[in-house]
């Protein structure tokens, strides 16, 4: 739970902002989201006028439960239609009893196949959903062969019957059919022994996608036929007959295959050819006539703005940015509420678990959560929304050292960042130095936006010392100054609230403002001890204040030291295949020697075995599928991995605006 304000808008987009309390509720493994974000809904609709007061506004600002029923809708409707299209086509090209057969076998092949998929403890979601629907084109295969082979066994009027005629229609595809069937198991198999966070994510596919095709075969060879025998009531005879031309979409495929193979001279001009077309098809990704990305944009309901100032910025200054900040929002049309949290952190979802989200409890570090319009009441995308925002945002100012970025949530397994560089180096200097030029050449490439680091500033640290010859005159000790400097700068539990009902006491804490814990004339001339004669001391008279550098963020990864250079992707190119070419073609242009520095050599893959020499590796997204880094920063945030940092306690807030 978070404390903060809450904003509404009418009709005239009036914003306004009120105390406010957010809980996020996580399902437990195996339950299903839909059920149970239902249930919580009509819980809170009964606690309405009994422990919710009236006055007191309840807004759902996410509801992930509402997104998966709408994706597996949708999906459905999509398996649907698929199903619907190639029975219609089977009508028109074979015939409607065969349609009619095939509307049965592939129902009866995805219930087999999601019986299977539940004994393998696999829910029914996005992913497996998917997987059906990639299967359907070819979990038919099987079925159409014997059909249409039963269908000309039985045109061909030999004295035979039906039933005959269809057992020995099955058996002369049935060799072969078995070899195609295992063949698109074959392939599709090695993806169930992908590593890395992509390896769970994408495991339905191949599973699904191999038990569908299997039991497509057993219903092709066994349902098919009798379902056959049951529908034709007649020998059929029109359409299929034993035509050795193959009627006319043989004949056409016999007039252009001759062409190519008549003459050795024509084969090899259309070999010629295909390789020509196919070195033409792969240059296009070259010469980026074709752009490529890993996973389509998804079309959410939801952006983040992350606000990361420089270190030791007061609360209230990162504060006053996300007012900036949620200003600017409110220019977008479908922005329907906003939640915004000071030196704490938000209700993160999955792409915050892998960045670390949960982790940001320092004063300089800020999010604004944006809940945009559902996707069928807006026209632009939460892509394109977040490219708009993106653009606004620019306009404000910021100190120094403080970034801002726009965080979409991304539509399969989420990454530390898109475009992710991992510096290594014999030092730690060199290795910030490097990291500080690589940043650079970030920031030239046009497409590429939201660049950070991971080690930032150095954090401010008060030093108060304690001076011994002025204690001793005044007749202090340093146990006395040093509880109230933890009173003046901390808290203290002073007793306890009883609840009753069993339910844990409320400590009763007494502490100073948070703006008013800086070192100031005011604290300076607080009294902290009284002398044997009964006057107060200040403590200003018996300290010496200064600001110091803190110790700077130190991260490993793998047990080796490494910094970070982070940015997103967003314009003409947004994968990142082609800001890692950029980046690698300006390291090889840049003149580091004009630094002091060594060009580092570029690895895509394992880390150097050799730190004496600088040396940048690639991460980010275009490794998702193996590998997902289990390290990293807010940015400019608390330990998160294998990170180690100083850090000083800070109070904490948050706003949300609701329509």
């Amino acid at each position: 739970m978070a404390l903060g304000k809450v904003g509404q808008w009418g009709g005239e987009r009036q914003w306004d902002s009120a105390p406010a309390v957010s809980i996020a509720f996580a399902k437990r493994a195996g339950a299903n989201a839909v059920v149970v974000s239902d249930a919580i809904l009509e819980r809170v609709e009964s606690l309405k006028g009994k422990l919710i007061p009236d006055d007191v506004t309840v807004a759902v600002t996410r509801n992930y439960g509402e997104t998966a029923n709408e994706k597996a809708n949708e999906l459905l409707f999509h398996l649907a239609l698929a199903t619907v299209s190639i029975v219609v086509l089977i009508g028109f090209a074979i015939g409607w009893r065969e349609a009619g057969v095939t509307a049965v076998v592939i129902p009866t092949t995805i219930l087999l196949t999601m019986f299977a998929s539940n004994l393998m403890g696999y829910t029914i979601n996005r992913v497996s959903l998917f997987a059906l629907i990639f299967s359907i084109g070819i979990l038919v295969d099987d079925a159409i062969v014997m059909i249409e082979n039963i269908a000309r066994h039985w045109a061909m009027d030999d004295e035979r019957t039906r039933t005959q005629a269809a057992i020995e229609a099955v058996a002369e595809v049935g060799n072969p059919t078995v070899v195609a069937t295992l063949t698109v198991v074959a392939a599709l198999l090695p993806m169930l022994f992908v590593s890395g966070l992509m390896g769970p994510y994408m495991a339905p596919i191949p599973v699904n996608a191999s038990a569908a095709m299997i039991f497509s075969f057993f219903v092709a060879v066994v349902i098919a036929p009798w379902l056959m025998i049951r529908f034709a009531r007649k020998t059929l005879a029109a359409g299929h007959g034993h035509d050795e031309s193959g009627g006319k979409l043989g004949q056409l495929y016999a007039r252009v295959a001759h062409r190519v193979i008549d003459t050795r001279k024509s084969a090899r001009n259309f070999l010629i050819g295909v390789g020509v077309a196919t070195l033409v098809a792969c240059s296009m990704f070259y010469f980026k006539a074709v752009t490529v990305k890993l996973l389509p944009f998804d079309n959410k309901s939801e952006v983040q703005v992350v606000v990361d100032m420089p270190e030791g910025t007061a609360l209230e200054n990162t504060g006053r940015v996300l007012e900036d900040v949620a200003g600017i929002v409110r220019g977008l049309p479908e922005a329907t509420s906003m939640e915004a949290y000071v030196g704490t952190s938000a209700p993160f979802n999955f792409n915050g678990l892998v960045r670390h989200y949960f982790l940001r409890s320092q004063p300089e570090q800020g999010d604004v959560m944006v809940t945009l319009l559902p996707k069928g009441d807006r026209d632009r995308s939460s892509h394109e929304i977040a490219l708009d925002l993106r653009e606004r945002l620019k306009a404000l100012t910021l100190p120094g050292g403080a970034s801002l970025k726009v965080v979409e949530t991304p539509p399969g397994p989420p990454v530390l960042a898109t475009l992710l560089a991992e510096v290594y180096g014999p030092d730690a200097a060199t290795r910030q130095k490097t990291a500080v030029e690589l940043e650079k050449i970030f920031r030239s490439v046009p497409f590429i936006v939201d660049v950070d680091n991971s080690f930032g500033a150095a954090r401010p640290k008060l030093r108060l010392d304690l001076q011994r010859d002025r204690l001793d005159y005044y007749g202090l000790s340093q146990r006395q100054v040093a509880d109230g400097i933890g009173m003046l700068m901390g808290s203290q539990t002073v007793g306890y609230a009883p609840r009753g009902d069993g339910r844990t006491p409320l400590p009763i804490t007494i502490a100073l403002e948070q703006k008013d814990r800086s070192w100031t004339q005011a604290l300076s001339s607080t009294p902290i001890g009284q002398t044997p004669g009964g006057q107060l001391i200040d403590l200003g008279a018996v300290v010496e204040a200064r600001t110091e550098t803190g110790s700077p963020a130190i991260f490993r990864r793998d047990g080796r030291y490494a910094d970070m250079v982070t940015a997103e992707l967003a314009g003409a190119y947004e994968a990142p295949i082609y800001g890692m070419i950029e980046v690698n073609r300006a390291v090889d242009a840049y003149d580091w020697a004009a630094k002091g520095l060594t060009k580092p050599e570029i690895l895509l893959n394992g880390q150097p075995e050799d730190e004496s020499v600088s040396s940048v590796l690639w991460d980010g997204e275009w490794r998702s599928p193996g590998h997902v880094p289990r390290h990293g920063r807010g940015l400019h945030g608390g330990p998160a991995g294998d990170l180690y940092s100083s850090s000083r306690s800070s109070g904490a807030s948050a706003c949300r605006w609701s329509s």
